[in-house]
């Protein structure tokens, strides 16, 4: 049974001439297209080769690629930074292949995505892991800095984040306002900040929402 991809690229000449090449493979049925839409080329493709410079795409890969869809996405670009990588692999893509590199290349990463295998360039491999590894000691390190507040200090911290003022945050929890000041003081020392907007920027910064507990 034959791989069904579906090339998505700003550049159209670049979109149609990777396309009748890769048709040119008994294995393969590839459309070109220029933009990213809800079409049933996509929806249905074992893969999408994307442009990561088109507008969008990262938000594109992870609704296309995360279950219960079973497509595939290859990022292709001009460049290979480390942190694009990271965030496309993060998004759900399961390869990066530079459109410096050869057919032969892309088509071996194509047919391997297929199989369930992943790839970044070979040139990046060691960047990627050592930024991953960077990555998840800062995690860790916020975590542990997290982990000093109490439920309570967390629950202040996540109305705060919600942009309630101090005496919403009271009456929300049912807390006195010297009681609410107490914990932003608790809450500022634990994490080594000035103001309680430091605190809200810190966290938003290291969790992203929600914020509760």
């Amino acid at each position: 049974m034959g791989i069904t991809a579906v090339v998505i690229d700003q550049e159209r000449t670049f979109a149609d001439a990777l396309a009748i090449r890769l048709n040119a493979e008994a294995d393969l049925e590839v459309v070109a297209m220029t933009a990213p839409a809800a079409t049933t080329a996509c929806r249905h493709a074992d893969v999408i080769l994307l442009d990561v410079d088109l507008a969008g795409s990262i938000s594109f890969c992870q609704a296309t690629s995360h279950p219960p869809s079973a497509t595939r996405v290859i990022m292709l670009s001009h460049t290979s930074e480390s942190a694009r990588i990271i965030a496309a692999i993060e998004a759900g893509a399961r390869a990066w292949v530079g459109k410096d590199e050869s057919i032969e290349q892309l088509l071996r990463a194509l047919r391997g995505v297929v199989r369930g295998q992943t790839r970044v360039p070979p040139a990046e491999t060691g960047n990627v892991l050592s930024l991953l590894l960077r990555q998840r000691e800062r995690r860790r390190s916020r975590e542990r800095m997290l982990a000093l507040l109490t439920p309570r200090e967390r629950q202040v911290l996540a109305c705060l984040a919600e942009e309630a003022g101090r005496k919403q945050v009271a009456d929300r929890l049912n807390l006195t306002a010297n009681t609410v000041r107490t914990h932003m003081q608790n809450i500022m020392a634990k994490l080594g900040v000035h103001s309680a907007l430091e605190a809200v920027a810190l966290t938003r910064a290291w969790l992203g929402p929600p914020y509760g507990p």
